[in-house]
């Protein structure tokens, strides 16, 4: 079964949201990497961008193995100077919620189409989603209560990489 061109639309809309996060993601690593004593924070960063280039990858051979094109496009400079370390988790969550909006829009057109295998496809995305939304509160609410308290955001740095694995071990316990 082929795509419907709605669909191969949709995806492709997809894949440039799926590269422009993974953009998002490694300009706020770079900034990180240039504040003293955020290693955490930017290792989480140019690791949610290599994720977030996966993403677009599978969406990619998705289309093509449906007898799709993935359209590659140009994509905007990402904001690249942030004021505090909670902007950037305001701008992660802000970020995770725009993919997931876009997600659910993406099983919306398949399931009105009846295309079942894109649903099952998207399942995964979904619970990614999940997981994505579940992490950037997390940080943000636990930003927002240190403050500007160089302690605690020092803290929060080498907490992130467990807050992850704990994120993720969650998830799969569902």
């Amino acid at each position: 079964m082929l795509l419907s061109e709605k669909m191969l639309s949709a995806l492709n809309n997809q894949v440039k949201l799926e590269a422009e996060s993974s953009q998002v993601y490694l300009g706020i690593a770079s900034w990180l990497e240039t504040q003293p004593g955020l290693e955490g924070y930017t290792e989480f960063f140019y690791r949610q961008s290599d994720e977030e280039h996966h993403h677009m990858l599978k969406l990619i051979h998705y289309i093509n193995d449906r007898d799709g094109h993935a359209i590659i496009t140009a994509l905007d400079m990402p904001k690249n100077s942030f004021g505090q370390v909670v902007e950037v988790f305001q701008d992660f969550l802000d970020n995770e919620l725009l993919v997931s909006a876009s997600i659910n829009d993406l099983v919306e057109l398949a399931l009105n189409e009846k295309d079942y295998l894109t649903f099952k496809f998207l399942q995964w995305y979904l619970d990614e989603q999940l997981e994505e939304e579940k992490m950037a509160k997390t940080m943000l609410a636990k930003l927002e209560l240190v403050g500007n308290d160089r302690g605690g955001i020092y803290q929060l740095d080498k907490d992130i990489v467990g807050l992850r694995t704990k994120v993720s071990e969650t998830k799969e316990g569902e």
